[in-house]
């Protein structure tokens, strides 16, 4: 068996920036644990495999593919960066010729098009809603410890843990805060919370460039200490900002070692454009 495979660093212009997913282009159907196997083998947060729907369809000329996500541990049932990275392995290597390509993934039809400086994804938005600290407490204080904390949300269709820090802290805080990720699937065993987002609003005025909220985000319970970039976070940092800033158009950026910056549009139709850059790092073939 040889799969042509891609490596693309998602939500930057710049190579060893953004997060990195692993693309395999599928001619044929996949043996169903081949593909935990592969993602195992890349090692890394995600690995996408772009098929075919119909015999007939080509990689260049099809604008509508199946995606599928798997981490080193498991299907995911969304992940906005491995999507950018697949459409830009389309877009940009395969040539493909079409303006918008489809995606039919476990979230359902996700779009992806081009744009002027990067691809623009139209991807779900998912609200959060007011969360109880007490019970949360343990695993918030695992995390981040005594960290002062301004409102915390839940996001029940993605089962994420939107945790805003204080207004008092700044991005250069957010950056360098230690956060303990490697007891929280003991911590919190019951299948609630799936990922924690770490998120502070935007700083404005001075020599840095702006942002209106900034983020990190933690999935240890899929197997992804820390993601660098995350499109599916975002689906929920995007209802969350927009109702807090009052704002449908935001600039956002994650502050992971690598770090990415993702531009943000609220849609008529409940549903948020999130446009970011890629860049195309590795080109191969895998065998097996």
């Amino acid at each position: 068996m040889k799969l042509p495979i891609f490596i693309a660093d998602a939500f930057t212009a710049k190579a060893f920036r953004g997060n990195p997913a692993a693309v395999c282009l599928l001619e044929n159907k996949l043996d169903e644990d081949m593909h935990q196997k592969i993602a195992r083998e890349m090692n890394l947060s995600e690995t996408a495999f772009i098929r075919k729907l119909h015999p007939t369809d080509n990689f260049t000329q099809s604008s509508c593919f199946g995606l599928r996500w798997f981490t080193p541990a498991s299907e995911v049932p969304l992940c906005g960066h491995a999507t950018l990275a697949s459409a830009a392995v389309l877009f940009h290597k395969m040539k493909n010729a079409n303006s918008t390509i489809t995606f039919v993934t476990l979230s359902g039809e996700l779009k992806a098009r081009r744009a002027e400086d990067g691809i623009v994804l139209d991807l779900p938005l998912y609200p959060a809603h007011p969360q109880d600290f007490l019970e949360v407490e343990d695993l918030i204080k695992t995390a981040i410890g005594d960290t002062l904390v301004q409102d915390i949300r839940y996001s029940p269709d993605t089962r994420k843990l939107l945790v805003r820090l204080s207004d008092t802290y700044n991005r250069s805080f957010l950056e360098s805060l230690k956060v303990n990720t490697q007891n929280l699937p003991q911590v919190e065993n019951t299948g609630k919370v799936k990922g924690l987002i770490l998120t502070l609003k935007g700083e404005h005025g001075g020599q840095t460039q702006e942002f209106d909220f900034y983020s990190r985000y933690f999935a240890p319970w899929v197997g992804v200490a820390e993601d660098p970039v995350t499109g599916s976070a975002h689906t929920v940092l995007s209802s969350y900002w927009s109702q807090q800033l009052g704002k449908k158009d935001m600039h956002a950026f994650q502050c992971s070692h690598r770090g990415g910056e993702l531009k943000i549009s609220l849609r008529p139709d409940g549903r948020v454009d999130i446009e970011g850059g890629a860049a195309l790092v590795l080109e191969g073939t895998l065998t097996a």
